[in-house]
């Protein structure tokens, strides 16, 4: 059954400049559909959102929206009044109808978001922030339509978990931006992707679009080798051809013309290696030895007593929720931010490499292409291979014609993408990336992901992008807040996975505990060399606490769930409830967590 169509796009047009960053787009967005727009960073997809939202102009072309037809939009960067806290900003961008349900639910998904504060200036927060604050407000709204230009940026992993959820169970129809691959995986139903100035639509997830792009690329390559051969017959033709005929003859021209154009054209399959050479690096890497870091007087605490030994070649992922920590450790690890006691030891060979995005590249009166001959005018490669400065730079997507360039008309992707290229040509052997994903888009991601592969060297993450990490982490640290860290032997799905099916045994356990402990003495007794050990005295009291504690936190969060759908709430109240229902949720996961430690004994 073909859906409402809600958004009809015909033959729009947009030009910066002399660049064309598309033509001839049309598509139609129907009622309940989940669409992903993809391209390369560059290429106008926040300027085609802009413009289907009503915040931008096209060249050329129309677009023709339902009757009555409501619309939120969540731009790559908001545009906020910081002089406003955010409860007051809130208010100010309330609905004309369905006031009170609009600020209930504002307030319940900010404090999902992390930002409870209601009270707090938006001034004060950072750039994610902010972002937060306006998905949060739109998402409250309750439009027909939401185009959401990059919601996953700034988000933890579980709040991303949660906005999928939210998305997909809400029915809305949905336009989107986003470079997470699980994220389209997950929400979306098709992908239109932006190439070569063209609109192409899949009818899928972003699985089965990936599987008939290559088959498109395919088919489109060998047209153009068709064409090429044509070409040099014509051409042929074209310099035999004598001049007093050529008017009788105009229709080949021209049609020689055409073919030249077609012949020149040719889409390239994004899967290409760049296996940059890593420094040496020694059997010493670092080591934590009993570091400790807090902030707020001791009220927030990062590190505590923290001891680790760094193995050559580790490739370690870090996640955890916002101001859990991960920025900081590794500010402390590279000497930004000082320890309140102990120290980290690193070996002399160590040569670091630190993307962060807060260090993009600054100088913008400067080419793109002699940014990066100031550091080398050939980048050295494994098997004594080099590539020209040029050559490098095409391997991250950045055309000839980019790369002269100057780097203050890049985008935000492209300057990310710039930055990790100086990052690289620094030939570092121990890479630090904190949240590296944000901006870049899924091209250059693939390429990031398969260097980092390849990598002879050391590797620290920071991402909350979780197909990244699945595909680059050996394993990973859990910063799950107040100094508590878990070293977890796997990339993120298996530490989901592994988390997930703990959680459903704890539940199956907890029924099954008296049970086993009444059966438990007519089982043979193991010998002295077999005994695990056992739980102290104060284990099992803190057990038997917990197994009290558990049902009473699951019954009061229930009560909190249903007293913040009631309709009958006032602003204050609102606030309360979803403050306590945070500390709620919090505190039963560590209990659970915990719970299932002593378990394990």
């Amino acid at each position: 059954m073909t859906p409402i169509p809600y958004i009809q796009v015909d033959s729009l047009k947009k030009s910066v400049g002399d660049k064309v960053l598309f033509h001839d787009v049309s598509f139609t967005l129907g009622q309940g559909e989940r669409v992903a727009l993809v391209a390369r960073n560059g290429v106008g997809k926040s300027t085609l959102l802009d413009i289907i939202a009503g915040s931008g102009e096209s060249d050329s072309g129309s677009i023709v929206t339902r009757s009555g037809l409501t619309i939120g939009y969540l731009p790559q960067q908001p545009a906020m009044p910081l002089q406003l806290s955010i409860g007051d900003y809130i208010e100010s961008r309330r609905p004309e109808l369905h006031v009170d349900r609009y600020e209930l639910q504002a307030r319940r998904i900010l404090t999902r978001l992390g930002l409870p504060d209601f009270d707090r200036r938006l001034g004060e927060l950072s750039g994610g922030g902010l972002k937060r604050v306006a998905l949060a407000q739109v998402l409250a709204l309750e439009t027909d339509v939401l185009i959401l230009d990059e919601p996953t940026n700034h988000l933890d992993l579980s709040m991303v978990e949660w906005l999928e959820d939210f998305l997909t169970q809400s029915g809305i129809t949905l336009l989107m931006v986003t470079h997470d691959r699980y994220f389209l995986d997950d929400v979306c139903t098709r992908i239109l992707e932006i190439d070569n100035q063209v609109m192409y639509a899949y009818q899928g997830n972003y699985s089965y679009y990936l599987d008939r792009r290559e088959q498109r690329i395919e088919v489109m390559n060998a047209e153009t080798e068709r064409y090429r051969n044509l070409y040099r017959t014509e051409l042929e033709w074209i310099r035999r051809m004598p001049q007093a005929r050529g008017h009788k003859a105009q229709y080949r021209v021209d049609r020689f013309e055409q073919i030249e154009q077609r012949a020149k054209q040719q889409i390239q399959s994004e899967q290409v290696r760049l296996d940059v050479k890593a420094n040496y690096i020694g059997s010493k890497i670092f080591e934590a030895k009993h570091v400790s870091k807090s902030f707020q007087d001791g009220k927030l605490r990062i590190l505590d007593d923290f001891s680790y030994v760094f193995s050559r070649y580790e490739k370690l992922g870090i996640i955890g929720d916002n101001g859990t920590g991960k920025s900081t450790f590794i500010k402390l690890l590279l000497g930004l931010e000082p320890v309140d006691s102990g120290h980290f030891s690193i070996g002399q060979t160590v040569r670091f490499g630190y993307f962060s995005q807060t260090q993009l590249v600054a100088d913008e009166g400067k080419r793109v292409i002699d940014l990066v001959r100031d550091k080398a005018e050939y980048i050295e490669l494994g098997g004594g291979k080099k590539l020209s400065a040029s050559q490098f730079l095409q391997h991250f997507l950045f055309s000839p014609q980019q790369q002269y360039d100057y780097v203050e008309k890049l985008s935000g992707g492209e300057r990310q993408r710039l930055h990790l290229c100086m990052v690289l040509l620094e030939n570092p052997n121990f890479l630090i990336l904190d949240e590296p994903t944000n901006d870049l888009d899924i091209p250059t991601l693939n390429i990031l992901e398969q260097y980092l592969r390849d990598f002879k060297g050391c590797l620290i993450v920071v991402s909350h992008d979780r197909y990244f990490m699945d595909k680059v982490v050996d394993h990973l640290f859990v910063f799950r807040g107040d100094a508590v860290i878990d070293d977890f032997p796997g990339n993120y799905t298996q530490y989901r996975e592994s988390r997930k099916s703990r959680l459903v045994a704890s539940s199956a356990s907890q029924s099954e505990a008296k049970s086993a402990s009444q059966s438990a003495s007519s089982k043979p007794r193991l010998s002295d060399g077999e005994r695990p050990r056992k739980l102290s005295y104060k284990e099992k009291q803190e057990m038997a606490s917990l197994e009290e504690e558990m049902p009473l936190l699951e019954s009061e969060k229930s009560q909190l769930e249903q007293q913040l759908s009631g309709q009958m709430l006032s602003s204050e109240q609102v606030v309360a409830l979803s403050e306590r229902y945070e500390q709620v949720c919090r505190q039963l996961d560590e209990k659970e967590m915990r719970w299932l430690e002593l378990s394990e004994v």
